[in-house]
């Protein structure tokens, strides 16, 4: 098998060419340290995606360039830090590989929430009722609305998941301007029809219950929930300049 050649990036530097490369279980060891939770699937995932460009020996074994090591982190701390999508992700690279400046802007980016992690949890601890409320800005009988009108939920300890602050702190938001919980129920009702919609175009991915499926439907996931958002943002913008209009 040939050699697939590095396509050249502006994320690499001379030097690197005459570096020794890794395999990819030693760039798995690099990368753990600073990013628990990648896999070799995941790896192999973004190659797959053109994120990440190895060379490949005649056996076909993969070997990766301090570039390709840096560039893993690029895609890796975007994911992790901004929530940004593979698509977006890709484009600032391409752009990089280019010497262009990134494109677009945060709000193109349609950032998935913080709690959308690779394994569907959030990491921080849960928060009593009165830490929760707190930290959202809710005054407790607004929180009691919240989960009476099925915005949030808590644990089977009546802990609140600090992954459910941003919709707390929305809610908060919308009460100061006089939109209380229970005017909020189209919301939720809204985003349970989006995640079924996603759901079915993801569900097939799953059916694999592998290691790889698993990390292809979370980078869908990832990717539908930002065009979910950016759609449901710009619908939203759209009827609200009607309003203004004479």
């Amino acid at each position: 098998m040939t050699a697939v050649p590095e396509r050249e990036s502006a994320l690499g530097d001379a030097a690197d060419q005459h570096a020794p490369r890794l395999t990819i279980g030693e760039v798995l060891a690099v990368l753990r340290d600073d990013f628990p939770d990648v896999t070799i699937s995941k790896i192999r995932y973004l190659e797959s995606e053109d994120l990440v460009h190895p060379q490949r020996t005649p056996s076909g074994y993969r070997k990766f360039s301090r570039a390709d090591v840096t560039r893993l982190r690029y895609v890796l701390t975007a994911q992790r830090d901004h929530y940004l999508p593979l698509r977006v992700i890709k484009d600032h690279l391409d752009a990089l590989d280019r010497g262009e400046p990134l494109p677009g802007s945060a709000t193109d980016a349609a950032a998935v929430p913080p709690a959308l992690e690779a394994d569907g949890e959030a990491a921080t601890a849960p928060l009593s009722p009165d830490q929760f409320a707190r930290a959202a800005g809710l005054q407790q009988d607004q929180l009691a609305d919240c989960v009476q009108f099925g915005l949030l939920a808590t644990d089977a300890d009546g802990q609140h998941p600090a992954s459910d602050l941003p919709i707390a702190r929305a809610a908060a938001g919308l009460a100061r301007h006089g939109i209380e919980p229970r005017h909020l129920r189209v919301y939720r009702s809204g985003a349970e029809r989006e995640a079924g919609l996603i759901e079915q175009v993801v569900a097939p991915v799953l059916r694999a219950r592998s290691e790889e499926a698993r990390t292809r439907a979370t980078e869908k996931l990832r990717d539908l929930a930002g065009l979910s958002a950016q759609l449901h943002t710009a619908l939203l913008e759209a009827r609200l300049r009607d309003l203004l209009r004479p």
